[in-house]
């Protein structure tokens, strides 16, 4: 007997879906106990990674202002720096996560 999904078109049929959903839920609840602390500690991650950097560019801009003051106000400009990197960083951090989890579930697919 033929174990391979009949395709129509380029999609599998119903009984095929059906079957990788149930071992995707089977495999998460066997996972489980990861989710909920594994999503808590990446919010911390991605939080952190923004509030350092800009802290630092604070941090160092106020310095900036009190030993070379100037016209323009290094607080400012480095605070916003901060950001910009804290952003690119948590971006970067939730890009990677992602795309974990999509070669994971194509690991689960195939």
């Amino acid at each position: 007997m033929d174990e391979t999904p009949k395709t129509t078109k380029g999609r599998t049929t119903f009984g095929h879906q059906v079957g990788a959903k149930a071992a995707r839920k089977l495999k998460a609840r066997r996972n489980s106990s990861a989710g909920v602390w594994f999503g808590l500690g990446m919010m911390g991650l991605i939080g952190w990674s923004v509030a350092i950097p800009t802290l630092l560019g604070a941090a160092l801009g106020l310095w900036l202002d009190k030993h070379h003051p100037g016209n323009h106000s290094w607080t400012l400009a480095l605070l916003v720096a901060g950001l910009a990197i804290g952003c690119f960083n948590a971006w970067h951090w939730v890009d990677k996560e992602d795309k974990a989890m999509r070669d994971e579930q194509e690991d689960n697919d195939a």
